[in-house]
């Protein structure tokens, strides 16, 4: 018994956001021995589409044949907007059992209307811009996917072959799944999620001396870190430092350490059962009332309930028998 998965392609998508979902099926398909996946691309008008790389492909016309999944690939986001984009997804996705996005896809399924009232997420970076655009979306940024239903997101390019090893997995099982991601030098599960590399990739200054201080800063977060030390890691004067500092991060050196430590701290809440009076030690907080009022400005609520949120239960595929209908 096969499986359909058609793939729906916008203007400007993203090659990354296509190859690592179908190679991860693929090479089930070569592992199992058969064509359990069939796999085609899909669009609202059919033939060449061009993607971001100023590669194209050609695609079948969106509702021209059913699909059992529809995998919207991510890629730059105004085109999903559009409502000739928006019409033919919705005509692709009219006999599918379940859908998912790839990356930026999520603003595909969001502007369409399946993900209100939904948990979802996209790539980090692009997250803020989906909560403002889509208020009914509960976007959780530092998932790598999240299935609500018969709906699966994914967060940044790579995290589409996580998405289907999941589907792999509920198809097959883990050794099936297993032996796929060992084939593409992936893990099977990975761990931890996108909040590790947004600190510092958000602030992502354009001189070295900028970017020594801030590595210098994560490496020694438990330590005093004012900002005569972090000069001297700049090899700079105070003065010059916090005026290039501001110029390239957009920040103040202080705001910028207390971010960096925020995001420590909440791996650390997530990953262990530290108390949060030791967690706050830790990282460099002189006390836990400390790290509360800086959680509150940088997530907008204390550590006690990032904690809870960031600890619910990512999507464990053994509980799903099959992927839920979407009507």
């Amino acid at each position: 018994m096969s499986a359909s998965f058609a793939f729906y392609l916008c203007e400007g998508f993203q090659l990354l956001d296509l190859a690592g979902p179908t190679a991860a099926l693929t090479a089930a398909n070569r592992l199992l021995g058969f064509e359990h996946y069939r796999i085609k691309l899909v669009s609202n008008r059919g033939g060449m589409v061009l993607g971001d790389a100023g590669l194209g492909l050609t695609t079948n016309l969106a509702g021209s044949f059913a699909a059992e999944t529809i995998v919207v690939v991510g890629g730059r986001i105004e085109p999903m907007a559009e409502v000739d984009n928006i019409a033919g997804f919705r005509l692709a996705s009219g006999e599918a059992s379940s859908i998912a996005s790839i990356c930026t896809g999520a603003f595909l399924l969001a502007a369409a209307g399946y993900l209100d009232g939904k948990r979802a997420t996209t790539h980090w970076q692009f997250a803020q811009r989906l909560r403002d655009l889509y208020p009914k979306v509960m976007v959780d940024a530092d998932r790598i996917f999240i299935n609500d239903g018969a709906i699966w997101t994914s967060a940044g390019m790579t995290a589409g072959i996580d998405l289907m090893l999941a589907r792999i997995e509920v198809d097959h099982g883990a050794e099936v799944a297993k032996a796929v991601s060992h084939e593409l030098v992936v893990y099977h599960r990975r761990p931890g999620g996108q909040s590790q590399y947004a600190a510092i990739s958000q602030m992502e200054p354009q001189t070295d001396r900028i970017r020594r201080a801030l590595t210098h800063a994560r490496d020694h977060l438990a330590e005093p870190l004012p900002i005569d030390r972090l000069a001297n890691a700049a090899c700079l004067s105070v003065r010059q430092f916090a005026r290039l500092f501001r110029k390239e991060t957009g920040e103040t050196p202080a705001r910028a350490v207390e971010r960096l430590r925020c995001e420590a701290a909440r791996i650390r809440l997530r990953d262990s059962n530290d108390p949060v009076g030791t967690i706050a030690r830790l990282v460099g907080f002189a006390d836990a009332e400390r790290m509360r009022c800086a959680f509150l400005r940088s997530f907008g609520h204390p550590p006690q309930t990032q904690r809870r949120l960031d600890q619910l239960p990512s999507p464990n595929v053994a509980d799903f028998t099959c992927w839920p209908p979407l009507k």
